[in-house]
């Protein structure tokens, strides 16, 4: 079923190209089949992985990637932002790192024209639309902490001046799960701030036969933009009107209520095995991807089935495990699967 603007006001058209909000939405339907293939160009398999991370792109949420190296992230998240015709940025985060290196800092410049000499700000690498946090956990915590504000005001702080980013903006941060010694884990406060936690594995025999191949036979082709940034701004509006039932917000709210331990109504294994649940930007995540994810499948409203599908990504780095759970063999996915089997949707 083709997906119709929810309201008069949202098949107004966008001042700038002069195309309805309705006509931007049939082109991204028409678009999926073509986005699959230009990401083919240099992207083998990890089709979960592509689909949770276009979700964020739409809901304009960050994401954090979880693998193990040589999977391909960087590349992945290079062509996603190739595809939406987006300035992309990557950042190695090491011990060394320092806040003025991601945000910018201030320096002294001669003005010119006999005017003296002036602290004149220069942008560092966060100015971009895409930035990869590349193995984030490696860095120290004030360097990590740099990202925060950027995350969520859009903007960075120099010398007590603001300086706004560039829009859209979004950060994708990777973390490596195998080397832990010597890294610093991302507090929980900052871990909320992803709206996703995708985890990204190793590619099946047969597409890790296609890579080799591809990668040993010469360069792969060019990516050819498809949308651009001021339409992944609009998709974010688009995205907020789609309506969802009470009930389903309900829904998500209890499933992310349920991860609480010691609250009422607590199942007895989340207070067993789980140290710090979910808030509640546990639900806004559960309910903005699911919006995007209606959208993207051209339907006019949330069904259960686009939450249910996003509680692994969206609650797996905001519930936190205790020492029990790790004794008694209990990983993270098999909370988020009895809480799925606990909480009994209203609809």
């Amino acid at each position: 079923m083709s997906l119709h603007p929810p309201s008069p006001s949202a098949a107004a058209p966008d001042s700038s190209s002069g195309e309805s909000d309705h006509d931007l939405v049939e082109r991204l339907l028409g678009a999926r089949e073509r986005i699959r293939a230009e990401l083919g160009k240099t992207i083998v398999g990890q089709r979960e992985v592509i689909s949770q991370i276009m979700l964020c792109l739409m809901a304009g949420g960050h994401c954090l990637i979880t693998g193990a190296p040589g999977l391909a992230k960087t590349l992945l998240v290079k062509s996603i932002a190739q595809i939406f015709d987006l300035q992309f940025q990557r950042i190695q985060f090491t011990p060394d790192l320092m806040p003025a290196d991601i945000t910018g800092t201030e320096i002294l410049q001669d003005s010119g024209s006999g005017g003296g000499r002036r602290m004149t700000f220069v942008p560092g690498p966060i100015f971009a639309n895409m930035v990869l946090a590349d193995e984030i956990n490696r860095t120290p915590p004030k360097t990590q902490a740099a990202l925060l504000e950027a995350m969520q005001e859009h903007q960075v702080t120099a010398m007590g001046v603001r300086h706004a980013l560039s829009e859209p903006f979004f950060v994708l941060a990777t973390q490596n799960p195998i080397e832990m010694e010597g890294t610093y884990p991302l507090p929980e406060a900052q871990l909320d701030r992803f709206m996703f936690n995708v985890v990204m594995d190793y590619l099946p025999e047969a597409d890790e036969v296609q890579v080799i191949l591809r990668t040993t036979g010469g360069r792969p082709a060019a990516i050819e933009p498809i949308f651009t940034g001021a339409d992944v701004q609009r998709f974010h509006r688009l995205v907020q009107q789609v309506p969802v039932t009470e009930e389903l917000v309900t829904y998500a709210v209890r499933l992310a209520a349920a991860s609480r331990p010691h609250q009422q109504g607590t199942p007895d294994f989340v207070n067993q095995w789980v140290s710090w649940g979910a808030g509640t930007r546990a639900g806004q995540s559960l309910i903005l991807g699911a919006k995007a994810r209606a959208l993207l499948d051209g339907r006019v409203h949330v069904k259960l089935e686009d939450i249910q599908s996003l509680a692994a990504p969206v609650l797996r780095h905001r519930v936190l495990l205790n020492y029990r759970a790790e004794a008694d063999g209990v990983r993270v996915e098999d909370v988020i699967r009895r809480l799925q089997e606990h909480v009994r949707p209203a609809v």
